[in-house]
């Protein structure tokens, strides 16, 4: 009997390092990329070109991130992008919770419809709205803004509409009956009792905005002509196209774009996670 035991737990053991060191491979090789961007950015031109390619920089040369912003406006299409993506994180949080809390918490006649109706907009791709809105925006004056970049953001989006009401349906009814009879209406009910509760799927949504607006690169290539007015990853292609064999400032550039993002989920991974499961809304 104890030897079969034995044999049970070193079996679990065996799929248990296998099982990670499958996971650290993989882990590896997703990270490879990353790695090599990160370490091309600290080469010299010489390095890069060598044959065989070196793992690891033979010197490590800082100075190739402050030559790479100065050789570009990246201070100014930093602003840029940080202001789109401030502004399209605040517009979803806002408007997609306060649509979710109506569709969560409120009766109404045809809110089932009205919701599968939304849901279904989702199955429309996006590629699909990119004339129609082209067209509109032309017509109304909105070319060469930001606009067109951070307005929709204001207009709901159907996937963060379904994330923040399947969160906001694990909140008891009960705490919105005593804030009625307390005198509180639906706003203040959303504003004072329901976003508090529902943080970690808020702190979600501000992350999926604000990497769909940092990375967005298909909609300030449609509507922004201003050298000024690019956000990153429009100024990334122009200085590409600039330093065509300096690799090593284009790939510091990348690393320097990619931080930002990459320290923000760090950050707030927590949420992240409980805001992703729908089931943890009493939890935040």
């Amino acid at each position: 009997m104890k030897k079969m035991q034995i044999g049970m737990k070193m079996n679990r053991r065996i799929k248990n390092s296998a099982v990670m060191i499958i996971l650290i491979l993989g882990s590896l090789l997703i990270l490879s990329p990353v790695w090599w961007m990160v370490s091309t950015s600290f080469k010299s031109p010489a390095e890069i070109l060598s044959f065989p390619p070196s793992f690891l920089p033979k010197q490590f040369l800082w100075s190739n991130y402050a030559e790479a912003w100065k050789s570009a406006n990246f201070t100014r299409w930093t602003l840029n992008t940080l202001f789109i993506a401030v502004m399209s994180v605040i517009g979803n949080v806002l408007v997609n919770s306060l649509v979710a809390y109506g569709f969560a918490k409120i009766n109404f006649k045809g809110r089932n419809v009205l919701f599968i109706a939304v849901l279904s907009s989702m199955l429309i791709p996006g590629f699909v709205m990119l004339v129609p809105q082209y067209i509109l925006f032309s017509k109304i004056g909105w070319l060469n803004t930001y606009l067109p970049l951070i307005v929709p953001a204001f207009l709901g989006s159907a996937f963060f509409i379904f994330l923040l009401r399947q969160f906001m349906l694990t909140i008891p009814n009960e705490l919105i009956e005593a804030a009625i009879m307390d005198g509180a209406g639906h706003l203040r009910i959303w504003w004072y009792v329901i976003m508090p509760l529902v943080k970690p799927a808020l702190i979600a949504v501000a992350i999926f905005s604000f990497n769909g607006a940092w990375n967005d690169l298909l909609g300030p290539l449609l509507y922004i002509n201003d050298e000024n007015l690019y956000t990153l990853q429009i100024g990334m292609q122009t200085f590409k196209g600039t330093v065509q064999t300096q690799w090593q400032y284009l790939m510091a550039m990348s690393v320097l774009v990619l931080l930002p993002v990459v320290v923000l989920f760090f950050i707030f991974q927590k949420y992240f996670i409980k805001g992703a499961n729908i089931s943890s809304g009493m939890k935040g």
